[in-house]
């Protein structure tokens, strides 16, 4: 260990300018054994400074290393761990305790008593030694003045003291008396002691001089001794006067401490039934209402309102610890609890009673609604039940089994006033579109006597067959000529002046407003009762919902109790999709009434598809805009896919019927009927689509229509046998070319372009086919020699041939007069004109091609008759 202690002295200490004073080789209690040492420093500088450094031995080597370094002044307790056995276990607390194990007990109690000893030196006994041996701190107590604190090293360099001038003069004439001071020392030393004899002699003499002195001072302190004992005497009885004192003032010290504590409590305790005073205290005004307040009046609604929002502050309130053991709280409580069941059950069975009677109301109103195409208006009745929103909100944060039960019976009854009131609203819809009697109006506005509108309505549904009636350009696809077909309509219809076309119109404008009337009546209808519901019932409505309506889903309400457990608030979603749900159930007649409507307005006139495709889309569009998600908005975009479907099927129906269309044998065919039909359904939609938001679906509806339409005008042309093909193509293509100029149809401008080069192709196959039947022989004879200058005889030679000289050519030529040519020509024009159609108006054109034609071949045969003559 002393080496140890050199080496450190030597090669960390030293160069810091410390002195290494105490050395202890220590371990780290509880944890794997790692050696280092503790040592106890002081500085070699004034003022001293007082370390314990801690080393350790370096893992690169074998030198030792300072790691870590604390102040004495900042060591507040030195725990020994047991002052009677021996333990090598020892705690130093700094700033935190740091527990060692030295490697013997020998060595922990040296460094204690060094500790010890630098704390009585420097720090005036600020630390606290805790199970320290007694004989191990006694061990150390110095003796003397000049007190050994860290053996004879420390002691000669606290000792030494620089001496003073007087002292070093004192000296030099000393060692000038004694001159041999320096080579003799024994000489010197002889001499010193004499001299300390004589001294010594000297003061033995001098106190025996001064005995009677000593005797003096003697008494005198004996008699001090007397007085200080009789001193003793009367603080003895001072102490046991004070002593009664002191009991007394413990004793009032003490009542003092109880009478504090006792008014402490006391605060603490009134501000405890203050507290639960103030907050779970209910009016008296407050539990009159809610257990006898009128629900009818709007008084009686706002006094209960105010009473259960109390009523409900009452129960929540945070009751702190240990104040739901109390029985005047256990009480409140149960009577809080009792006065809002009762409450409940009275403010569910009102609102009941009001559904029920809001019912009756309205039933009674349905008689004067079932004439007018107009749906009962619900504003009163939401009106008066919106009053009694606040409490619907408590009852759903109080009692969620009763708020659902009063959801479920809103929906029963309203679902059966809305099914009644929307029947008979369509009913109305259905007589205005098919024109019955006043007599059946009537019939179908007795509230309970719908079985008979029904029948009456079942009778237009019929699954083969048109309406009775019907003017749908579609029923007319099966006439053989357009003249037969506008007579047939016209008996038919027996309206006198007024045209089919033009009935067909009157009565789709009138399905048009019809149609409008309804969409615009259900609108508003199912937008306020949904508003309604989700201001009634506390329901969010203004969030996105996920997902939309599926046919599977379950609408009977019963899903309403399986999402949550009762008593559980809904989440938002969860909110959003009661809301919807409430509002299928209510309003679930609502979309098979519209289908039944549109499919009745399909049978009526297929173009009707039109109409309802333009206006289902534009209120899709307008509902979708207000909530995507909303009842309303799923609901029109359902049936806006089965309006859809009726439109494709009208497309579909079109092309079919041309396909099938029959013409007659024994008369021209003229403008074919499915062309006409085509020229009258674009004129129809493109009013009816104009500014609509699904152009699209019309665009791809005229490409398909167009398409049929080429293909069955070449398709009858080729079967025409009155007719020539070339006239029927030629006719129907000139009719459809004008038809799409006229109405600048956009998607089918290379229809136009298409149609208009067939029409062109066709006049001129006519013209040339027609002009060979005026001049035949002549036509044969020049032909041939045509057919002999493509066979390689020159066209000099040609009139060398028998059968093409020039007597052939007088002979063909002498057959046609100028008289015969004329009466050939105005045979001609006869047979064009009976092979045209009056409709189209194309003879003068067709005429005018064949004279250019007839001039064009003149002018051919006459380049040829001069060849020959040559």
């Amino acid at each position: 260990m002393t080496a140890i202690k050199h080496a450190l002295q030597r090669d960390i200490f030293t160069p810091n300018d410390e002195r290494l004073l105490s050395i202890v080789n220590v371990c780290k209690a509880g944890k794997k054994k790692k050696n280092c040492f503790l040592c106890a420093t002081v500085t070699t500088e004034r003022p001293v400074q007082v370390k314990v450094v801690k080393v350790k031995k370096s893992d690169k080597g074998d030198f030792y290393k300072r790691q870590i370094a604390w102040a004495l002044r900042d060591l507040a307790v030195v725990d020994a761990k047991d002052a009677i056995k021996e333990n090598p276990e020892f705690d130093l607390h700094f700033e935190k305790i740091y527990k060692w194990v030295a490697s013997s007990t020998a060595e922990k109690n040296a460094f204690i008593s060094c500790i010890w000893k630098l704390n009585q030196r420097y720090l005036r006994k600020k630390i606290d030694f805790v199970n320290v041996s007694s004989q191990l701190l006694e061990e150390s107590v110095p003796s003397g003045e000049n007190q050994s604190v860290t053996g004879g090293d420390e002691e000669a360099v606290d000792e030494y003291q620089e001496l003073n001038a007087r002292e070093e003069q004192d000296i030099e004439i000393m060692m000038e008396g004694c001159e041999y001071a320096i080579s003799n020392a024994e000489a010197f030393a002889e001499r010193l002691s004499r001299e300390l004899q004589v001294l010594d002699g000297a003061n033995i003499q001098s106190i025996m001089a001064s005995e009677k002195q000593v005797n003096i001072l003697m008494k005198l302190l004996d008699e001090a001794l007397k007085e200080v004992d009789q001193i003793e005497l009367k603080l003895s009885s001072y102490e046991e006067m004070l002593q009664s004192v002191k009991e007394q003032m413990d004793q009032i010290s003490e009542s003092n401490h109880l009478i504090h504590l006792s008014n402490t409590n006391n605060v603490k305790l009134l501000s405890e039934i203050e507290f639960l005073v103030n907050h779970m205290d209910l009016a008296k005004g407050h539990i009159k209402a809610l257990q006898e307040g009128d629900l009818s009046s709007s008084r009686g609604i706002e006094a209960c309102t105010n009473a259960a929002d109390a009523l409900l502050q009452c129960m929540n309130v945070a009751l702190r610890p240990g104040h739901d053991m109390l029985l005047a709280v256990e009480q409140q409580q149960q009577r809080f609890s009792d006065l809002r069941e009762n409450f409940a059950r009275r403010l569910a069975s009102h609102l009941n009673n009001v559904f029920v009677q809001q019912g009756h109301d309205q039933s009674s109103t349905l008689a004067q609604h079932s004439v007018e195409l107009t749906l009962p208006n619900h504003h009163p009745f939401h009106r008066d039940l919106l009053r009694y929103a606040k409490l619907m909100e408590w009852l759903k944060s109080t009692d969620y089994r009763k708020y659902e039960g009063l959801t479920k019976n809103y929906m029963d009854y309203l679902s059966r006033l809305y099914e009644r009131e929307i029947k008979d609203f369509f009913e109305v819809a259905k007589i205005k579109m098919t024109g019955t009697t006043k007599e059946s109006k009537k019939f179908a506005t007795l509230p309970r006597k719908e079985s008979a509108v029904k029948q009456e309505t079942e009778s237009l549904h019929g699954s083969s067959g048109k309406l009775t009636g019907s003017t749908s350009s579609l029923n007319k696809l099966s006439v053989q000529s357009s003249g037969n077909r506008r007579s047939q309509s016209s008996s038919l219809l027996d309206m006198g002046n007024m045209s089919a076309s033009d009935l067909d119109v009157a009565d789709r404008t009138k399905f048009d407003k019809i149609f409008e009337q309804v969409l615009s009546e259900l609108e508003p209808l199912c937008l306020a009762e949904q508003d309604f519901i989700s201001k009634f019932f506390k329901l969010q409505q203004h969030q996105s919902m996920p997902g939309t309506v599926t046919e599977g889903e379950d609408t009977d309400g019963g899903t309403l109790s399986r999402q949550h457990n009762a008593g559980t608030p809904l989440p938002v979603s969860s909110e959003k999709d009661m809301i919807r749900q409430m509002m299928i159930k209510i309003f679930r007649c609502i979309e098979p009434e519209l289908n039944n409507l549109i499919a009745l307005g399909d049978k009526i006139d297929s173009f009707n598809s039109l109409y309802m495709l333009v206006k289902m889309s534009h209120h899709v569009w307008t509902a979708q805009n207000v909530d995507p998600a909303s009842f309303l908005s799923t609901t029109l975009g359902n049936v806006l896919v089965t309006v859809k479907r009726n439109f494709d099927k009208c497309i579909s129906n079109q092309i079919r019927q041309m396909e099938e269309v029959k013409i007659s044998k024994k008369s021209k065919v003229g403008i074919l009927p499915f062309v006409a039909e085509f020229e009258e359904f674009a004129g129809l939609a493109e009013s009816i689509f104009k500014n609509a938001e699904r152009r699209g679906d019309l665009d791809k509806a005229y490409t398909k229509l167009i398409r049929g339409v080429f293909v069955n005008v070449e398709k009858v042309a080729n079967e025409s046998q009155k007719t020539p093909r070339d006239v029927v193509m030629m006719e129907n293509f000139h009719h459809i070319f004008a038809t799409l100029s006229r109405l600048k149809i956009s998607c089918l401008e290379a229809e136009k372009k298409e149609a208009k080069q067939k029409y062109t192709d066709h006049l001129q196959s006519y013209v040339i086919y027609s002009l060979g039947q005026p001049l035949e022989k002549l036509n044969h004879f020049f032909e041939g020699v045509e057919a002999r200058v493509a066979q390689g005889i020159r066209e000099e030679e040609v009139s060398y041939q028998l059968a093409f000289n020039k007597q052939e050519l007088r002979k063909v030529i002498k057959e046609y007069p100028g008289k015969e040519v004329k009466k050939g020509l105005d045979n001609l024009y006869k047979k064009v004109d009976k092979h045209l159609c009056e409709e189209e108006n194309l003879l003068q054109v067709v005429w005018h091609s064949m004279q250019d034609e007839f001039i064009r071949q003149y002018k051919h045969f006459e380049g040829k008759n001069l060849n020959i003559c040559r």
